[in-house]
């Protein structure tokens, strides 16, 4: 593909509390087996772009080792490859990244030194599949100077978050409101971008001038009428980890059988990090229903309407309901959980209660199991 792609995997979400205390966002757990960054990989990988380059920084250990190696998305090449940026002390430098914008523009002789005429810019805490050559054919038909793939939310949903856009009848983007108060739309942008490389590169150099650092609000909104802007639209499933509320409702719809087909089955796949694990062990007395259970599993109690993630230990005579429950998690006997996301190495001690009753609770018990 003529394209190189960029996966923007640096900021920091306070609105995730307890979650990304440890972790950035795009290194967040999703439907068992994967991480959020995964979906934006698969996807151009499967798109068939070489390079990929991540630009990391808040809390980036567990997303680095997680991205160690490249194999499983298919960019171990010798033509190309998976690239990790972090901000880097030099001689002209010494900020972290202050923004969107700046986090490119510090990796801008990245850019510079590619042959790839397009660039394909995403978010990594989104959960979605897309086909970045059929972006790619409508902005060159449209002959665009930015491409915003956009979606149609339901009207009850809260857009205030996002990035809302209204187009004309040809698809081009006339009006771009930030995170809006009061939304004029339901049709927003989900972060993912096309552009050509040398217009990236001229944006990024014009921006970093005037000390500006945000994609968004520095290039999109401000050009937004001086640039020819278009929007392509999708349908298919898309999700942003916004707050706890998405990321659990995320989780939460891989329990659907059209969800878990649709991502799981229906080509092309997601890929992320293997792990040798063992399947998951059903004990008898255990009893399991539309739940998503990930290898290495131990389940000895009631689990229903749950997704749990690698090496989760369930006692015995404990209820499970309508919870996330991450990595390494050991749950004691006589345990009720309901309404819950279980913080990943957490030890929930025997005979205890958590239930979220003004919506989901975050449990964060100390790792007594390997304490010296």
């Amino acid at each position: 593909m003529k394209a190189i792609g960029i996966i923007l995997a640096g900021g920091n979400n306070n609105r995730m509390k307890e979650l990304t205390a440890k972790r950035a966002v795009p290194a967040l757990p999703v439907a068992g087996s994967f991480r959020s960054i995964d979906f934006a990989l698969s996807s151009m990988s499967n798109s068939h772009i070489q390079t990929v380059a991540v630009l990391t920084q808040y809390n980036a250990r567990s997303l680095n080792e997680h991205l160690s190696s490249s194999k499983w998305w298919n960019f171990g090449r010798k033509q190309g490859g998976l690239f990790l940026f972090t901000p880097t002390v030099t001689a002209d430098n010494s900020d972290w990244y202050r923004g969107t914008a700046d986090a490119m523009y510090q990796n801008i002789d990245f850019l510079k030194r590619r042959h790839e005429p397009y660039v394909i810019i995403s978010s990594g805490d989104c959960v979605y599949k897309l086909d970045f050559n059929r972006v790619l054919d409508f902005h060159i038909e449209k002959k665009s100077d930015i491409t915003v793939v956009c979606k149609d939310m339901m009207y009850n949903d809260d857009v205030s978050r996002f990035g809302v856009v209204r187009m004309d009848d040809e698809s081009r983007i006339t009006e771009f409101d930030e995170k809006p108060i009061e939304a004029s739309s339901n049709t927003i942008s989900t972060g993912i971008y096309v552009i050509r490389r040398r217009q990236l590169i001229e944006l990024l150099e014009a921006a970093a001038e005037e000390n500006r650092f945000d994609f968004v609000n520095d290039i999109l909104v401000r050009y937004k009428n001086v640039k020819k802007i278009y929007g392509y639209k999708i349908n298919s499933y898309w999700n942003n980890i916004a707050d706890i509320d998405a990321y659990f409702k995320t989780n939460m719809d891989f329990l659907r059988p059209d969800i878990r087909s649709y991502f799981f089955r229906e080509e092309p796949t997601i890929c992320s990090k293997v792990d040798d694990l063992p399947p998951a062990k059903f004990n008898p007395g255990s009893d399991i229903s539309n739940s998503l259970v990930s290898s290495g599993c131990i389940i000895n109690g009631s689990v229903e309407d749950s997704v749990l993630f690698k090496q989760v230990f369930v006692g015995k005579n404990t209820t499970v309901k309508n919870c996330v429950l991450l990595n390494d998690v050991y749950i004691g006997d006589n345990v009720h959980l309901e309404n819950c996301i279980v913080e990943s190495r957490g030890t929930i001690n025997p005979n205890t209660c958590y239930c979220g009753e003004d919506g989901v609770m975050i449990v964060k018990e100390k790792n007594v199991r390997y304490v010296i």
